[in-house]
């Protein structure tokens, strides 16, 4: 990932296959030349965050409500909110890598005295962290054995001579993944070859050829790596984050109420989304529904007879996932958790042959793909969950909101439901972790519904299907990053792509939150 994209000859769409899905691995993506305005808000990222670490840590700026509050030393709040303001402004202008802003965060918060070492450092042992570690390791076995490519390559030949069932197939390929693979990044590390040869085969090979086809193609896998996470608990981290919280607060989720009260809707949205893209945004039109390139189709096909008969760790590795999926659908009934299930899949996948018995894993340690950076990064984002949970310096000025548009003395909760959605769900574009936003705002939302007496699964489970929605710009998530690398579109062209469909989340969550949940038990009516 080291050479610019203008330099690179393997991108260059008369100097290389681009059929050859090895062209695609992460490790062969391009390092974008970042433009004018990035460049200039990198070079000022490091000064702007230590001035505003400075500005609220020496208290240049009063907030009357920090005072008031008698929960921690005012000067924590001051604190505090330097560092989150500083870490915001590192992550977002990426001046310096975002594990290393979460490394220096956690260094702050103990050096400053908001949370004790034991305290901060404890976050890397939560459960969460802990599901993250054993998810990469069952998405790392999908990938060594080669299962998850045998069905994705499947999926693509019942369907690749035409636009429509291609944008079908991947569709479906995603809401299917997104049982399996809470990681996005993986998600989309895999389906990147796929769907890079599935548009050159259209006649989009990036740069400067690019047609609707590719972006449809590449912008909609985004969507769909995102928007199926909402489906499942176990659909990406934040998610667990969002049912521990709830579950805090004595609102207990389980995986089939979750999948039943929000699958659904993650289903309508990628249909919009198909519709949308296809039909509006990027209209393809005549022979860019046909493939382009002649025979290109048979290259997938020699792709799947070159992986050969079902192997028998394939059949080992699907055998580990059923379980693991069949054991988080019935939560209910045994209790287990999510965080226990997946580690309890990790080690089997792992396990070698002992005592002479065959062996019952598929892999070895030194195949699995674990990115410590992303978790470095997300323990730096829960630590400043929890300096921010501690002090309550979002929630105050939550309430100092509410108080200045006079929603404290009237408790209307459509209008409060519009409010913190539309503050959750658009703050996706400034914040990267999904993970950092779902700590700072459940506690609010969660805070809220306990306020105004009302039900708190209600309120709340319908907020946990915008965690997912980080498809706008692409530092809003790995994914978002990834797909950009591809080149099939334009900064300008996903931002329109993405708050449309971000737009058509809060569209369709209202009605479904008031007429749909209620026939599914949830206490859940606006009105």
């Amino acid at each position: 990932m080291n050479t610019p994209i203008d330099k690179n000859p393997a991108l260059k769409c008369d100097s290389f296959d681009p059929l050859d899905m090895r062209n695609y691995s992460l490790e062969k993506l391009p390092t974008l030349p970042a433009g004018p305005i990035m460049e200039m808000i990198k070079r000022f990222g490091v000064p702007l965050a230590v001035l505003f670490f400075c500005i609220f840590h020496f208290q240049l700026v009063e907030v009357g409500s920090f005072a008031s509050q008698t929960k921690v030393p005012a000067e924590h709040c001051y604190t505090m909110l330097g560092i989150f303001g500083a870490s915001l402004i590192l992550w977002i202008s990426e001046a310096i890598p975002n594990y290393l802003t979460s490394l220096l965060l956690i260094i702050a918060v103990v050096l400053t005295g908001i949370l004790n070492e034991k305290t901060a450092y404890a976050y890397f042992g939560h459960p969460v962290m802990i599901l993250n570690v054993a998810s990469f390791i069952l998405a790392s076995m999908l990938v060594a054995t080669g299962l998850a490519k045998r069905i994705a390559l499947k999926f693509i030949m019942r369907a690749g001579h035409h636009a429509t069932p291609i944008f079908w197939t991947f569709l479906i390929l995603n809401l299917v993944l997104g049982a399996f693979i809470n990681a996005t990044a993986a998600k989309a590390a895999l389906l990147l070859p796929i769907f890079m040869v599935i548009s050159a085969i259209y006649g989009a090979t990036g740069g400067d050829c690019r047609n609707n086809f590719g972006r449809n193609l590449v912008l909609q896998n985004l969507l769909g790596i995102n928007v199926s996470c909402s489906a499942y608990v176990t659909g990406s981290a934040a998610n667990l984050v969002a049912a521990s919280m709830l579950a805090g607060a004595g609102a207990q989720i389980f995986y089939m109420d979750w999948f039943m009260a929000l699958a659904p809707l993650a289903f309508i949205v990628l249909a919009l989304g198909w519709i949308l893209g296809v039909k509006l945004i990027f209209p393809i039109k005549g022979r860019e529904n046909e493939p382009s390139i002649e025979g290109g189709l048979d290259r997938l096909r020699k792709e799947l007879e070159k992986m050969g008969p079902i192997t028998l760790n394939e059949i080992k590795a699907a055998t580990i996932f059923l379980l693991v999926l069949g054991f988080w659908a019935t939560d209910k009934l045994h209790g287990m958790s999510a965080t226990a299930i997946a580690l309890a899949g990790a080690a089997l996948c792992l396990m070698p042959s002992f005592s002479k018995l065959p062996k019952i894993g598929v892999i070895n340690w030194n195949n699995t793909d674990i990115p410590w950076h992303l978790l470095l990064f997300s323990f730096g984002a829960y630590v400043l969950g929890g300096g921010i949970k501690k002090t309550n310096i979002v929630g105050i000025g939550i309430n100092n909101l509410f108080d200045a548009i006079g929603l404290n003395g009237d408790p209307n909760k459509l209008l409060i439901f519009l409010v913190i959605a539309v503050l959750f769900n658009y703050s996706s574009i400034l914040n990267q972790s999904k993970t950092a936003r779902t700590i700072i705002f459940f506690p609010i939302i969660i805070g809220i519904a306990e306020n105004f007496g009302w039900n708190v699964l209600g309120f709340g489970l319908p907020m946990a299907f915008l965690i997912n929605q980080v498809y706008v710009l692409y530092f809003n998530s790995k994914p978002a990053t990834i797909c950009y690398l591809a080149n099939h579109y334009s900064s300008f062209e996903s931002f329109k792509y993405g708050i449309v469909m971000q737009t058509v989340v809060l569209l369709c969550l209202i009605p479904w939150v008031q007429y749909v949940m209620p026939l599914m038990g949830f206490d859940s009516k606006l009105w």
